[in-house]
């Protein structure tokens, strides 16, 4: 704390915010110094980088019309006329499509002799294709390949050929024949620096297009001296004795055996930078941060004062307007607190509400706690039997209770309230089918249709059709209003069969007066008892308006 105070002492804002002024300035001094010195190689390094990414670009380019002849190759491979041998329509449809490009097929046999070259009429007396080597390597390997640039025999033209290797006879492979100057179109300098060039290499070092001042035509050969060190996949290469003051990027054309390169001179950064400039330039700089920092401080104090206000009328409960200041990050400290102090007074009678809905709640608990007791205690012949009874009776209460505090009192789904008291009987499970549409019980009606249900299940287990294995219980709710009456009305049923015989009780207990006068009166309706031989059957008739959440 004494290093803290020694460093920080108590000091007003105007000056804290001189300091950290005067303290931010010294070290851009240093720190421009440093960028002086650095900027020259980093604008190498990003030279470097965008050089790559240039003859990617360009090897991307190249690629797409690589793809664009391989996808062509594909699609008239499979052509009828190509399967049927009808080469004469094959060349008349080919020479149709292609009449718009700069591209020409050629269909080889498998020595190279040429059975048709879209460049020449159907029927023309043709020769071998002049690069055989290339069809003999796409034989081989049996995959499309793009070849060496070279000599065209029936153009003339520096050409270069990508093959589709075939299995049928009389047509082995299928070319396409593009000239090496109509590839170079698409070799471009342009976003490159002035004095740059670009051009595509071939798998022997030949040029196959190219642009720029270098002035490359196709077939030259690239320099001998350069080739071996472009290996990787894409980077750069640079040499002062081969490419003096230049910078070259080469990429691998991806699947394919041809490269692209870019190469250029390096544009030497001019740093205009002086020590009288930047310390007169330095100096104002911090004449202009204590200034500004003075102005602000004040502006901050007065800003703070203003707020500190707040929260102190804030603290004594009142409901705070926020203040208006110059300082946006102060509006919004301002309009929270005033939101703060709003929600303050929303929670506060929130809690009122909650309270007294706690109390209200809690009598009625107590209310039904108590008249379930006196009828218990009425229908009990021993201590033992009335703990059992009211234990048995509040436990699922609780699970009514339990549901309706997971969802804060905001009602329970109708499907919950029964799985949840009929399932609490794990033994009777796959005895029990409930069917019905689902919807959102009132939280009353989650209570009092609970205690029902709880009364059903236990006496059904105790004695009826759940107390033996053969057993079977429906319980169903539907829909049984009637349409000239405005008022919804639904009907739950519960129906045993399987269980004991059924006789009807010689006296009514508590469990009876639950599921039919307390049920008929907790939803407006009436419950029908019927104590048949081959099990209890109970229906209640309420209004849906008494059950269903709005």
């Amino acid at each position: 704390m004494k290093l803290v105070a020694l460093f920080f002492p108590k000091a007003s804002i105007g000056t804290y915010l001189v300091a950290m002024a005067v303290a931010i300035a010294l070290p851009i001094f240093a720190f421009v110094t440093l960028l002086l010195l650095q900027l020259e190689d980093n604008q190498r390094s990003t030279l470097r980088r965008e050089t790559a990414q240039d003859a990617l670009a360009l090897s991307r380019i190249i690629d797409r019309q690589l793809q664009d002849m391989a996808t062509t190759l594909r699609l008239l491979s499979s052509s009828p006329e190509l399967e049927n041998g009808n080469l004469a329509s094959f060349h008349e449809r080919t020479e149709t499509a292609l009449r718009d490009n700069t591209l020409f097929v050629i269909a080889v046999d498998h020595t190279g002799q040429q059975l048709l070259n879209t460049r020449r009429a159907f029927g023309t007396p043709l020769g071998k294709t002049a690069n055989i080597p290339a069809l003999e390597a796409v034989m081989a390997s049996g995959r499309i390949e793009a070849s060496d640039v070279f000599r065209g025999r029936t153009s003339g033209e520096w050409v270069y050929n990508v093959t589709l290797p075939r299995k049928n006879e009389p047509v082995a492979a299928l070319i396409i024949t593009q000239n090496a100057k109509d590839l170079g179109k698409l070799v471009t300098t342009e976003g490159l620096a002035s004095g740059w060039s670009a051009a595509v290499i071939d798998e022997s070092g030949h040029v196959v297009a190219a642009t720029g001042p270098a002035n490359l035509e196709p077939g030259t050969p690239f320099d001998p001296r350069i080739l071996p060190a472009l290996i990787a996949s894409r980077g750069v290469f640079q040499d002062e004795t081969i490419l003096p003051h230049m910078l070259l990027g080469y990429a691998q054309i991806p699947g394919w055996s041809w490269k692209t390169v870019i190469w250029g001179p390096i544009a030497q950064a001019s740093i205009l930078s002086t020590w009288r400039f930047l310390i007169i330039g330095g100096v104002a700089l911090v004449l202009v941060a204590v200034l500004g920092a003075y102005a602000v401080a004040r502006q901050v104090r007065t800003t703070i004062r203003d707020i500190a206000d707040m929260a102190n009328r804030m603290g004594e409960g009142h409901i705070v307007s926020p203040v208006e200041t110059s300082v946006i990050e102060a509006n919004q400290v301002a309009i929270a607190l005033s939101n703060a102090s709003f929600d303050r007074s929303e929670t506060e009678d929130r809690l009122r509400f909650v309270m007294h809905e706690l109390v209200h709640r809690t009598k009625n608990l107590l209310t039904l706690a108590q008249a379930m007791m006196r009828q218990l205690a009425k229908q009990s012949d021993s201590v033992e039997t009335f703990r059992a009874a009211v234990s048995d009776r509040l436990e699922g209460l609780v699970r009514s209770i339990e549901l309706l505090t997971s969802e804060q009192w905001g009602g329970v789904s109708l499907r919950r309230v029964v799985d949840i008291h009929l399932h609490a009987f794990p033994q009777s499970r796959e005895q029990i089918d409930i069917s019905g549409e689902d919807f959102v019980l009132k939280p009353d009606a989650v209570q009092n249709l609970g205690l029902a249900l709880h009364e059903l299940a236990t006496n059904s287990v105790k004695y009826g059709a759940l107390s033996v294995p053969q057993g079977r219980v429906r319980f169903e709710w539907r829909d049984v209003s009637e349409e000239d009456k405005p008022d919804a009305l639904l009907r739950f049923t519960w129906e045993e069969r399987g269980g004991p015989p059924v006789t009807e009780p010689s006296r009514s207990g508590f469990g009876t007066t639950v599921i039919k006068a307390h049920a008929a009166s907790a939803f407006r309706g009436t419950v029908e008892i019927d104590f048949r031989p081959e099990g209890l059957l109970w229906v209640l008739t309420a209004q849906r308006a008494t059950l269903e959440r709005e």
